[in-house]
């Protein structure tokens, strides 16, 4: 209803229940590819690291999920090793896994790009030799806005709990400008971009405004924007094959807009179920034409 068809997710194991489900026509849903866990510093040393990663292969992972760093609530600074990375991309490798990356700072993404990492999510502080390293790679790069849009939309409901502090806030409050920044320097440096929300509590089924954030806020192209969520995503999940564009052979996955968004981004699918609930929400609404 949120208009995807295909959606990756990062860290919950009943996300291998809901996956298979959808796959049955048990419940509707979009197509879900999942890690089932994440790997971070506390996951022990490089051969335990190993060790996981054969194991959540075996448990039917579709990709492996790292955090290279903290979060940008803590400033983004690196928090495993050089060896654990080493060891998580390496056996992602070589139990033919794609390896996607928390990483703010310039330290653990190219750590996790030189260990052969296939994507780099949020990078707010990306420095431009990483980028360029990222490009030269192929490594994919997701920036993300409508997470901090979401955040701050919501800060009474998130404030007090965990590391959401006011100076984490703060944080976030300046990472939108910089987010901005490094999207147009990675489109600069021809990284190739997919669409990514790192949605939480309050922004599912708002997934397809990060569209409208890229153009509006990051100074994106629409056509840009737009395949940077179809064909280009879909090359970063393996399947370019057989979805992301429209071509003979191809599997039917179309979206209808009411509107041509390469005219008005704005005109993007949104959730039907939000336009329907609007009143219960806390969060201004971005509406189509």
């Amino acid at each position: 209803m949120g208009g995807f068809t295909t959606v990756q997710s990062v860290g919950a194991a009943l996300d291998g229940d809901l996956r298979d489900m959808i796959a049955t026509d048990a419940i509707p849903g979009p197509r879900l590819l999942t890690s089932l866990a994440q790997i971070n510093e506390n996951s022990g040393d490089p051969s335990k690291i190993r060790d996981r990663v054969d194991q959540l292969k075996a448990q039917g992972a579709d990709l492996i999920k790292l955090f290279a760093t903290a979060s940008i609530r803590d400033g983004g600074k690196m928090t495993m090793t050089v060896d654990q990375i080493n060891a998580t991309c390496g056996e992602a490798k070589k139990m033919g896994l794609r390896a996607i990356v928390h990483a703010h700072s310039s330290e653990g993404a190219r750590a996790s790009v030189e260990a052969g990492c296939t994507s780099i999510e949020h990078g707010t502080f990306l420095d431009d030799a990483t980028l360029q390293l990222m490009a030269s790679r192929g490594v994919y790069f997701d920036p993300n806005f409508l997470v901090l849009h979401n955040y701050l939309d919501n800060k009474p409901k998130f404030l007090g709990i965990g590391n959401y502090t006011e100076e984490g806030f703060a944080y976030m409050e300046k990472g939108m400008p910089l987010v901005a920044d490094v999207l147009r320097r990675a489109r600069k440096a021809n990284v190739k971009i997919v669409l990514g929300t790192d949605a939480v509590a309050g922004s599912h089924g708002r997934n397809a405004e990060e569209f409208i954030y890229r153009v509006v806020d990051g100074g994106d192209k629409p056509m840009d924007a737009l395949m940077s969520g179809t064909s280009v995503s879909a090359e970063s999940l393996g399947l370019g094959d057989k979805l992301g564009s429209i071509a003979v052979g191809m599997e039917a996955d179309l979206v209808a807009t009411e509107g041509n968004p390469l005219d008005d981004i704005k005109a993007v699918p949104q959730s039907r179920l939000r336009h329907e609930t609007r009143q219960n929400l806390p969060v201004p609404l971005i509406d189509r034409p």
